[in-house]
């Protein structure tokens, strides 16, 4: 269903975005926007792709004839070689033909059919092919979209200071929707990490992006989807832009689009130039991006994307050089409807196995992730979207599948603040088509695809935070549980039929916990809990039940009193001199309904006093003075 919304901007200017929302007149200071979500490409569209994985036993890897002859059989079985006559004999319409275009890089095959079958001809192809002996799996290939949802304008000159920090984006703040990053950035820029983003690629020559792009890649094997003059894959990844200019160019009755600019965006949010007097900022602005094009014309190829994740983690790809700047963190906001194929979670596997942390957009259909690809797929962190008031994004899909949530927006305007509130905003491009027919300029998007490069940046500042310490860097399961055990709890609670995960990712919570000291092996001790100052608030703390630990260095004699106070949830709070608490081992004890709680110490030792908080709660302030 189509619905528009008109918005009044504050602003001198508009703007274009991405995928969602489509600017009916970007000129105006009053513009109609038209909202396009949970309407993805349908899952029995027909295809002119099949992908085999032949089994090794039966078929030499070598033996492309032996190949095309499975194929081939099935073909005739399926009964699909002729198209179904329509005013003229069968005999003269062209009999069903297959090639093999490529072997992937974790060995499946990829062959196109001379015509697109119909779903229910393709079920009968791949039916007949998954009872050969010679085929290990097979599927049909259709193309994933981008994840973004929603567009909104804003003005395109550039001011010092990056001005629309503070003016606008929300979601990098400490309020209920954004992930707290400002106190991250004290003890982690991103610096020495690197990130890929697997999208519709990028524009390198905007200027909010310093020297933090590397060489990239074009991994489209088709012109028509990559608006390229052959299939080959090529050095760097210019977004050459995915405009639609025909209904049903894509599928049955799909939109005509403007081109997106989504990869850029996504990058934006990621690592975009910060404190460099113009635009907005990126969650880990020192990370460096490497921008690797899947996505094009109708989207992207599985079998495409698969490579990509291969070779942005640092794995060998045929006839592509050897990637430099293999990712610590692997950025998908894209997706389609379907299951986990073979092909993608063998790439996905390979990638976890070096070191990459999978990152993947939950998708956008307000459905349950566990019917869309990759985010049904094994060993990803898959991120759900959320409000600016902590709640779940309408659009968001859910399940036990979503790990945690970010930042994505909900649509939702407010006029005090230019309208931007439901919006994420990051770089981005007002050109309808082409990367020549615009002019450089900032866009607000809304989608899971804006929420999941935010959970990007967060695991790059964590890596770079414990290389800055030369401790170890987290593997993917390892930052997947950190991730999830420093979210914060929603403020709003999504609905038990509709779950996005534990919390919300907070970039804050993810490094003290992070660098939390380790126990010294030689002595056996630990450093343990979070150490309090005197008289120094701490601020929006929250907890899904873990609780928190802290540690104060008393002076002997003085008072000492620990308090807590505001937010939401209940909270108890147990104190003990040199050990740490439990509930059924303590010295001080508060445990009154609600946040507000006071623990007095008259005449405390020098030393250290250790409190435990427990419970759940959000927005919690907590405060020890003497």
């Amino acid at each position: 269903m189509m619905n528009k919304t008109s918005i009044s901007l504050a602003l001198t200017a508009a703007l274009a975005g991405t995928l969602g929302l489509q600017l009916a007149d970007a000129a105006s200071t009053r513009t109609q926007i038209v909202q396009r979500i949970g309407a993805p490409a349908p899952a029995d569209t027909a295809s002119d792709r099949i992908v085999i994985r032949y089994a090794e036993v039966r078929m030499r890897s070598s033996d492309a004839a032996g190949k095309l002859q499975v194929a081939t059989a099935a073909i005739r079985r399926a009964g699909v070689e002729r198209p179904v006559a329509t005013g003229r004999a069968v005999k003269a319409l062209p009999a069903l033909q297959v090639t093999h275009l490529r072997t992937t890089a974790v060995g499946f095959d990829v062959l196109r059919l001379s015509r697109s079958l119909s779903a229910r001809d393709l079920d009968a192809l791949v039916t007949e092919l998954a009872a050969d002996p010679a085929v290990a799996s097979v599927h049909v290939e259709r193309r994933m979209q981008a994840s973004g949802v929603a567009k909104a304008p804003v003005s395109p000159q550039f001011t010092p200071n990056d001005e629309f920090f503070a003016s606008h984006q929300w979601h990098l703040a400490g309020s209920a929707g954004a992930i707290n990053v400002g106190e991250a950035w004290d003890r982690s820029t991103g610096e020495g990490v690197v990130v890929a983003v697997l999208d519709t690629g990028i524009l390198p020559e905007h200027p909010d992006f310093a020297d933090n792009l590397l060489p990239g890649y074009d991994f489209i094997t088709d012109s028509f989807v990559s608006r390229r003059d052959s299939n080959d894959r090529v050095p760097g990844a210019l977004d050459m832009g995915d405009w639609n200019p025909v209904v049903g160019e894509c599928y049955t009755n799909s939109p005509a689009l403007d081109s997106s600019w989504h990869g850029t965006h996504v990058a934006g949010t990621v690592a975009e130039a910060t404190h460099n007097g113009i635009g907005g900022a990126g969650v880990a602005y020192n990370a460096q991006v490497l921008p690797v094009r899947v996505l094009g014309r109708c989207g992207g190829y599985p079998s495409d994307i698969a490579d990509a994740i291969v070779w942005a983690s640092g794995g060998e790809v045929d006839g592509v050089p050897a990637n430099a700047h293999p990712a610590e963190v692997i950025n998908l906001s894209l997706g389609g409807p379907g299951a986990c194929d073979a092909q993608t979670q063998a790439a996905i596997d390979g990638a976890v196995s070096r070191g990459s942390t999978v990152v993947v957009a939950a998708g956008n259909y307000n459905d349950n992730a566990q019917n869309y690809s990759p985010a049904n797929c094994d060993n990803v962190v898959v991120v759900g979207a959320n409000r600016i008031n902590g709640g779940r994004a309408f659009y968001s899909n859910f399940g036990a599948r979503v790990d945690v949530s970010g930042p994505g927006g909900g649509g939702e305007f407010d006029p005090g603040n230019g309208g931007w509130n439901g919006y994420v905003l990051q770089a981005g491009y007002d050109g309808a088509t082409t990367p020549t027919s615009g002019q450089y300029l900032y866009t607000g998007l809304s989608g899971t695809s804006m929420a999941a490069p935010h959970v990007s940046g967060i695991a790059a500042l964590v890596q770079s935070a414990l290389a800055g310490q030369d401790r170890a860097p987290l593997t993917p399961a390892e930052m997947e549980t950190l991730l999830k055990s420093s979210a914060r709890p929603f403020n709003v609670a999504p609905a038990a039929n509709t779950p996005i995960g534990v919390g919300i990712v907070d970039a804050t919570r993810a490094l003290a916990k992070a660098l939390e000291v380790p126990c010294d092996p030689a002595t056996g001790t630990c450093a343990v809990g979070t150490e309090l100052f005197n008289g120094a608030n701490v601020l929006n703390l929250a907890s899904n039940g873990e609780g928190a630990l802290y540690r104060f260095e008393a002076q002997a004699g003085r008072v000492l009193t620990f308090m807590t106070l505001g937010g939401t949830g209940d909270v108890t709070l147990h104190a003990r001199y040199g050990e740490v608490p439990t509930a059924a081992a303590y010295e001080f004890r508060s445990g009154r309904a609600g946040n507000i709680e006071t623990i007095r110490v008259t005449a405390p030792k020098a030393g250290t006093y250790y409190l435990q908080l427990s419970g759940t709660y959000t927005g919690l302030t907590l405060v020890a003075r003497q």
